[in-house]
């Protein structure tokens, strides 16, 4: 079975992380995605709050499975058996950083494939950062994200704005 690795922080994950997934899911026998434990990142969701959402967010996909991870992510591919990592692109910008990444993961475990999707058109300006700073501040991201996502999103910024900003059938 051929195993690839969608590796990232998914804080949260959202329409185009599950696009990208899925489109994966469909080329390869087995994807593990890898919600990175410990990024350099300021964190909106813990470790286990991530995995949950992903898991809940691509159920619908048999060959899908969510892991956490620390260390490395080459390291991590390896000991999953991983013949390539996943990265997807929206921009040039990314393929700037992803190329470097690509390179470097290479030169520690030339072996490991870096496998980049371009994402779909409609996904193409959405980043976990932005859509974090929107529901943040109370506007409607209820087309980027799974239904799952949503929820966490409106209980954890539990404001009148955002409350407005759901279709009341996804309220509790």
């Amino acid at each position: 079975m051929t195993a690839v690795l969608y590796p990232g922080t998914f804080d949260p994950i959202t329409r185009g992380h599950v696009d990208i997934a899925r489109r994966a899911a469909r080329l390869f026998d087995r994807v593990i995605v890898g919600v990175y434990d410990t990024p350099n990142k300021n964190l909106l969701f813990d470790t286990a709050a991530r995995v949950d959402l992903a898991r809940g967010a691509l159920v619908e996909l048999a060959n899908v499975e969510v892991v956490s991870y620390t260390g490395l992510t080459v390291d991590f591919a390896r000991s999953v058996a991983a013949v390539g990592i996943v990265r997807g692109l929206r921009a040039f910008s990314d393929f700037e950083s992803e190329l470097q990444m690509a390179h470097q993961n290479r030169a520690l475990e030339p072996g490991i494939e870096t496998i980049c999707l371009m994402t779909s058109l409609e996904f193409s300006f959405l980043s976990s950062t932005l859509l974090r700073d929107i529901a943040r501040l109370g506007g409607n991201v209820r087309d980027l994200v799974p239904a799952n996502v949503l929820d966490a999103l409106r209980h954890k910024f539990d404001h009148g704005a955002m409350a407005d900003a759901i279709p009341r059938h996804l309220h509790s």
